[in-house]
């Protein structure tokens, strides 16, 4: 089997295992030119390397269209060079993460802030009222002005805050979480439609390339034809 060397790391391989400049997208074959200027239409690259310079391109990509690279953005330069799958279900995902006080926390906050906890503690307060005014003759267990029940008011109200707001955390948290998930698919799909563009262009130019070189020897071997048939 005919053995070839890659251009980047020198290690022989056969032809199979590398990938010719002449298959290379422009931009790519320009970008991997810039370390290795002798790069030229006779070189080979092996694949291992090629994914590494895939990688810096894309990265050089998004650096000069939005800056440094922060953690979520090389994950999405990962998952592109490893072809991988980057979106992923948050709610099924997190769920799996959730503590029984992060759960008590949740059910604490949806039953709190529904209409049947309205109307259920309104009853409660207005049985309450009753039956200190009128059954006991506002000489019961708390007389008006309720002392008792502003307390145990007071101290629902101050359990209840911090609950809620744990809740609230962490549905923040997820939120977070998806958005940053929504970032990640957004970015890896216009790298991946960018990419694909320079794609379709290469290969626009190669056929291009390739029908003309066709036509030129059809040319030739017409005018050959034409040279035997006056000979």
């Amino acid at each position: 089997m005919a053995q070839e060397k890659c251009f980047i790391t020198g290690k022989s391989m056969s032809k199979s295992e590398l990938v010719p400049f002449i298959s290379l997208r422009k931009n790519l074959a320009a970008f991997i030119k810039n370390d290795f200027p002798g790069f030229n239409e006779n070189s080979f690259v092996g694949q291992e390397a090629l994914n590494t310079y895939r990688k810096k391109y894309l990265e050089s990509i998004i650096e000069s269209d939005i800056g440094e690279l922060n953690k979520v953005e090389h994950e999405v330069v990962q998952a592109i060079s490893k072809h991988e799958i980057i979106s992923e279900n948050i709610d099924a995902t997190d769920d799996q993460k959730v503590t029984f006080g992060q759960s008590l926390a949740d059910r604490v906050a949806i039953f709190g802030g529904s209409w049947v906890f309205i109307i259920l503690f309104g009853f409660i307060i207005l049985i309450w009222i009753v039956v200190n005014s009128d059954f006991l003759i506002n000489k019961g267990f708390d007389p008006y002005p309720y002392i008792l029940l502003n307390l145990i008011l007071s101290c629902l109200a101050a359990l209840q805050a911090p609950v809620i707001m744990m809740s609230q955390n962490r549905k923040e948290a997820k939120d977070r979480k998806r958005s940053e998930q929504d970032y990640k698919v957004n970015l890896k799909a216009e790298l991946e439609i960018r990419l694909l563009h320079e794609k379709i262009d290469h290969l626009m130019i190669f056929q291009t390339q390739r029908i003309m070189e066709l036509q030129q020897m059809q040319m030739d071997y017409l005018l050959e034809l034409s040279a035997n048939k006056k000979a």
